[in-house]
């Protein structure tokens, strides 16, 4: 098993550092550096919401298309099985949205919770919209919204006291999941 500050674990301890030591572990990310590098918005031509649809499912994470709107993968979850729904219209914020784009948002957001239940046994579900980037929408010029499953022992000091979020199950394999559970013409 591998310890925290074990190269095997993409962790380093501070105290393999040169120089003073410090209180702090570092977890490497460099997939999150398009967040970092000129801005966390990417322009409308690289919007990852309107490029994922033309994409392989597979390599999108989508696990359902509908007319207006399609479901995938967080690439950054907060917890196994983070969904977003996704207008395929670049639209910044719900009220932009059409009523058909509203009313099919609602509809795959309640069919991906009943496949979340069936398939991860989630207990509950955070769902919500951040509009703008003030707000703290991490694509603000693309609608888009946040379906997270829970579960009643999720919750445990990481996040908290290490700053890191530990997600157990690979975005592929949750995708493949999620996927075949998807009920077919919905």
């Amino acid at each position: 098993m591998a310890e925290i500050g074990d190269e095997n674990t993409g962790v380093e301890h501070s105290s393999d550092f040169a120089a003073v030591p410090d209180a702090f572990q570092r977890l490497w990310t460099p997939h999150r550096l398009v967040y970092i590098q000129e801005g966390q918005q990417p322009h409308i031509d690289e919007c990852p919401f309107c490029l994922a649809p033309s994409m392989d499912d597979e390599k999108a994470l989508i696990v359902a298309r509908g007319t207006h709107a399609y479901v995938l993968l967080n690439l950054f979850p907060y917890n196994s099985g983070h969904l977003l729904v996704c207008p395929y219209r670049h639209v910044a914020t719900y009220d932009e949205a059409t009523p058909e784009e509203i009313a099919e948002i609602g509809s795959l957001t309640q069919v991906a919770m009943r496949v979340l239940k069936n398939v991860s046994h989630c207990d509950g579900f955070n769902i919500g919209m951040n509009q703008g980037r003030i707000a703290g929408a991490g694509i603000a010029e693309h609608l888009h919204q946040h379906i997270v499953p829970r579960w009643a022992l999720d919750s445990n000091f990481f996040p908290i006291i290490a700053g890191t979020k530990a997600i157990p199950r690979l975005l592929g394999d949750v995708r493949r999941e999620v996927a075949a559970g998807w009920p077919a013409g919905d």
